[in-house]
């Protein structure tokens, strides 16, 4: 397992990751992109401030980065930077298969990505990741598995995903919307010759949306990596957008309300690694303050109030424009 190197790794920072979905394509739903990109988003501009995040994120002891097919040139940008830095090869690398990016560079497209868990996308799929990547890729997950993806019951594809692990290559799923837990539990059944399937699992938690909390813990107790994603919530949980009770507790800590988010993640027992979506190189300083952020019970149970029932997070989420 790839991310057993962790688990030995002495940075503050090594159970943070860095997720590319803002800088590798010029739209995405985070609040703030305004601000945060300017408007050039050329492929020159992002590329350039895409390798600016991974050089500030790996000399701060971040050692897993995270890309997708569906993050427009996240994993272009990615291998072009593996390729300057073969110094860099204690570092795991992790992707998506499952959904297509499709705005062409724009960020007014009518769609954004097509999702598809079909064999046939995921060969694709695999074999373009595979040209930008090579032997770089420890991590290939199926992008957004819900419990009624076809990905939970196609044998076919189990048994090719089976072969690219027999291969050395480490199997996961991320996962999306109001049922996450069901769609954890339903992979967490998926079993080739007797074996599991999967051996990470990347979910959405963060203080607002902590419904799968229980799953990743069964999914951890299980053995596999929980990764987790959109700890900030699209935005929702940084600064100015960041409810009262956070910016207080943030307050009380002398940090950004971004890194308390990421910090209230941190303590959960099963969270592996947990990823920073940040856009620019300030931003993930901040995020990065989580590894040292301590908070007491009174704190936590302050912000415990904050979650939403998962139906209404994820309806909010799916109002956020693409800019």
């Amino acid at each position: 397992m790839p991310f057993a190197r962790l688990a030995t790794a002495t940075t503050p920072t090594c159970h943070l990751g860095l997720g590319l979905a803002a800088v590798g394509r010029p739209g995405y739903i985070n609040l703030g992109r305004e601000t945060d990109l300017g408007a050039d988003r050329s492929v020159a501009s992002l590329r350039a401030r895409t390798h600016e995040l991974l050089d500030a994120a790996y000399a701060q002891g971040v050692r897993y980065f995270d890309a997708a097919r569906s993050y427009g040139r996240s994993e272009e940008f990615l291998a072009d930077w593996l390729k300057a830095r073969p110094d860099a090869d204690d570092l795991v690398v992790g992707s998506k298969w499952g959904y297509t990016y499709t705005a062409d560079w724009t960020t007014d497209a009518e769609r954004h990505e097509v999702k598809d868990h079909g064999l046939p996308t995921y060969e694709r799929q695999r074999a373009e990741t595979a040209e930008l990547l090579g032997d770089r890729l420890d991590l290939y997950q199926i992008h957004s598995v819900t419990p009624d993806s076809p990905a939970l019951t196609d044998k076919e594809l189990h048994a090719k995903l089976a072969e690219s692990a027999a291969q050395g290559l480490t199997v996961g799923f991320s996962t999306s919307g109001p049922a996450q837990a069901d769609a954890i539990r339903a992979a967490l059944a998926v079993t080739v010759d007797g074996e599991p399937l999967f051996r990470t699992v990347q979910s959405t938690y963060n203080a607002l949306e902590t419904s799968a909390g229980p799953a990743l813990a069964e999914a951890h107790d299980a053995g596999l990596t929980v990764i987790v994603k959109e700890g900030m919530a699209n935005g929702r949980l940084a600064q100015p957008h960041a409810p009262d009770a956070l910016k207080a507790v943030a307050a009380q800590t002398s940090l950004g309300c971004d890194a308390v988010a990421l910090a209230l993640i941190l303590r959960q027992p099963w969270a592996g690694v947990v990823l920073s979506g940040a856009a620019t190189a300030t931003q993930l300083a901040s995020n990065l303050h989580a590894a040292v952020v301590d908070l007491d019970d009174d704190q936590v149970d302050r912000l415990a109030g904050l979650a939403e029932e998962p139906r209404a997070y994820w309806e909010r989420r799916g109002s956020l424009p693409w800019h």
